[in-house]
């Protein structure tokens, strides 16, 4: 290459970056969620963030039991330690297979005064899965007559425990095919393995 072509290469070459430094549409006309940026979004310092709680469930929902655990926690220091954040926190703990936790708190959420059937159901559960099967049975009659037989979970729930209280050959190691299944934020069901 002769010395006025590099010559006239570098000129080139310069004179773009000059003029793409110059320009005002850069990058930002194409890129970005917003079209203007390709950089995140800022900070936006005084917005308010989403309810800690409802952060809670999504994640449950989405099987994220210990970044639930999390969120309902900041939700009790917002809120203080609620029937419902009680609730929350045992289905999460349930759902990490966290059972002596999980019947610690459901029995706290059950005393209180607005205790729901799901807790009284999520109670019964975490009651069969410990192997309590007469304590489990009674729990699941008060849900039932709780929710006035309306909930299909709970009274699935209740026939399977009563179907294991009158066999007694149910104890046995190998008989013990049944698994928690999740239906809706926080309620649960005990089915038999296929």
């Amino acid at each position: 290459m002769s010395h006025s072509r590099r010559a006239n290469a570098l000129l080139c070459t310069v004179a773009s970056l000059a003029l793409a430094a110059c320009s005002s549409g850069g990058f930002g006309t194409s890129l970005g969620p917003n079209k203007e940026s390709p950089y995140a979004p800022s900070i936006k310092r005084n917005a308010e963030g989403e309810d800690p709680l409802v952060v809670g469930h999504r994640l449950t929902g989405v099987g994220e039991y210990e970044l639930a655990l999390k969120s309902f926690r900041r939700a009790a220091a917002d809120q203080g330690l609620t029937t419902e954040i009680i609730s929350a926190m045992a289905s999460a703990n349930l759902g990490l297979g966290r059972l002596g936790q999980a019947e610690s708190l459901l029995r706290r959420a059950t005393n209180a005064e607005d205790a729901t059937p799901e807790d009284w159901n999520n109670l019964g559960v975490v009651l069969m899965e410990r192997g309590k099967t007469a304590e489990a049975t009674q729990i699941f009659r008060k849900a039932f007559a709780l929710d006035n037989g309306r909930s299909d979970s709970v009274r699935e729930n209740l026939r399977i425990a009563l179907a294991k209280l009158e066999n007694t050959d149910y104890g046995d190691p190998q008989e013990q095919d049944y698994k928690l299944v999740r239906r809706g934020s926080s309620d649960f069901l005990i089915r038999k393995t296929p």
